[in-house]
């Protein structure tokens, strides 16, 4: 829950948290891996499409992840695990997603982007997340014209060809990083580490620690901070902006907002050094205390509206605003 201004990381590829090239030799991580980052993945999704109309910055999306066979030491053994008749597999689908809704599965394999065989896409030999990047890009610029055709291979259905019309999200995609117990934001993604702690809480928990930090990201703290500096409390407050926004978007996206206030009470006590000893945070009941009472807000509003999503906009005020 730190707030680093990070240099863009090369980790395109998702199953290899950074660049080089990851090992192969055992199955059972490799699945590990990917049920983690299909866990965060949908998670991650389900808040960023239900805050979408409140976000100043949005992105468009299919809502499906790549990975690249090709960028392991041991590609065939990939295929073969994830059933790729490429090197380009599906990593993970957002239920509900464009992609989903025509039918791309984790583990499909990725043939074609408008026309363009991903095969045409050279591998790096240095730089092996590279690929994954390129076509990655050129999802996101097909993207902008309002439709991706798609063609990809299901082990059960065959080869597939479709139309996808792009949903817009909020600019916060979240990615799993190979060897980090952390979780952080760095102004346009989540990056959240294998080894983070919060990976054992539930769904509705979790999605509290991933809205913490879509809130530093929807309320632009990076680019603030770094304009700004982190004196005069400002770096303190971007972080209670952060916690105290995480109900409502818990509750636009259908988690129960008061999600917030438990996983501080599971988190804190247990991470009590750090973050919080350097006092760049406060104290976790300070923190809950602050939650709560945005928790309370949401609920009252709700109750009152019978609206199950609130334009945290309207009712919201940062603190950040106010110094």
């Amino acid at each position: 829950m730190i707030l680093p201004a990070l240099v863009l990381i090369a980790a395109c590829n998702p199953a290899m948290g950074g660049p080089g090239r990851a090992s192969a030799s055992l199955a059972s991580p490799l699945q590990t891996f990917q049920d983690k980052e299909v866990r965060l993945y949908e998670i991650g999704y389900r808040l960023a499409s239900a805050n979408a109309p409140y976000c100043d910055r949005t992105e468009p999306t299919l809502g499906f992840l790549i990975h690249d066979a090709g960028a392991y030491d041991d590609a065939n053994r990939v295929r073969e695990e994830f059933g790729l008749v490429g090197d380009i597999g599906v990593q993970a689908v957002a239920p509900y997603s464009p992609a989903s809704v025509a039918g791309i599965k984790i583990n499909d394999t990725i043939i074609a982007i408008d026309g363009q065989p991903v095969v045409s896409f050279q591998p790096d030999l240095e730089e092996t997340w590279r690929r994954a990047l390129d076509i990655r890009r050129k999802i996101s610029a097909s993207a902008s014209s309002g439709s991706v055709t798609v063609e990809w291979s299901s082990s059960d259905t065959g080869v597939q060809r479709a139309d996808l019309e792009v949903a817009k999200v909020c600019k916060s995609q979240v990615e799993l990083l190979s060897k980090s117990d952390s979780a952080l934001a760095d102004g346009t993604r989540i990056l959240v580490g294998d080894r983070f702690p919060g990976l054992a809480y539930s769904d509705d928990e979790l999605a509290a620690v991933l809205a913490h930090e879509m809130a530093h990201n929807v309320l632009n703290h990076i680019e603030f901070l770094i304009e700004n500096g982190r004196s005069g409390n400002r770096g303190r407050n971007s972080e209670r902006d952060a916690d105290r926004l995480m109900p409502w978007l818990l509750a636009n996206a259908g988690y129960d907002p008061g999600a917030a206030s438990r996983m501080m009470q599971r988190y804190g006590p247990r991470h009590s050094g750090g973050i919080f000893r350097s006092r760049s945070h406060d104290g976790w009941d300070e923190r809950v205390s602050l939650i709560q009472t945005q928790v309370e807000a949401v609920n009252r509003i709700r109750s009152h509206t019978g609206d199950a999503r609130v334009d945290w906009r309207i009712h919201f005020k940062p603190l950040l605003n106010e110094i």
